[in-house]
């Protein structure tokens, strides 16, 4: 990768795996993590902040991304992990989990990473340096990369979910609390795949 990244004055990295969560804020749910990385010739004009992306752009931009990636991963924490370790902690674990993943296919490649970085002010307990980057969704390219699959992948989990549990409209709102997911909340009590520490 000849492309050099520099980050606000640190040392410049050659191999940047980035990390990014989806769904810390719904009701219910698993919360979604990837890890990426990207090659210096990626066509990052098909790259953003997912929440700024339309589901269209998104889904054109996934399929580039696991095609071109050096290394991509997506993983999970469960609603019951999320329970009882709380969602900062469930979203953390995620990540760890896509880092090592991807970790895993460069160790097999015979490439070893710089630094992961990672989106918000919190970092997973990884085995290489880690910075944690504010708003690094619309900062990073790795980043927005990881974003956008995280995103795209607990949205299909979601509609999955609403195949088996259709009273709660999951395919529309994706497990976010709304008027319409509360309502269903109060009729039908929480389904298996509903966060039971989070309020209703």
């Amino acid at each position: 990768m000849d492309e050099q990244l520099t980050l606000f004055g640190e040392p410049e990295y050659n191999i940047v795996i980035g990390a990014d969560e989806a769904g810390r804020g719904p009701l219910a749910g698993p919360v979604c993590a990837a890890a990426v990385v990207l090659p210096s010739d990626f066509p990052k004009e098909l790259l953003a902040d997912s929440k700024k992306l339309s589901e269209k752009k998104r889904l054109q931009a996934e399929p580039v991304i696991k095609e071109k990636a050096i290394a991509w991963a997506v993983a999970w924490a469960t609603p019951k992990e999320i329970d009882e370790i709380n969602i900062l902690w469930a979203s953390m674990l995620a990540m760890k989990r896509a880092y090592l993943l991807v970790s895993k296919q460069l160790n097999n490649k015979g490439i070893k990473a710089d630094v992961l970085l990672v989106d918000g002010n919190k970092t997973p307990d990884v085995d290489i340096p880690c910075q944690a980057i504010v708003k690094g969704d619309s900062k990073v390219f790795e980043i927005m990369a990881a974003s956008i699959l995280a995103k795209n992948a607990r949205d299909r989990f979601m509609v999955c979910a609403a195949k088996r549990w259709p009273v709660y409209g999951f395919e529309k709102h994706k497990g976010y609390p709304c008027s319409s997911h509360k309502a269903a909340l109060y009729k039908y009590g929480p389904c298996p795949i509903h966060r039971m520490t989070f309020r209703y």
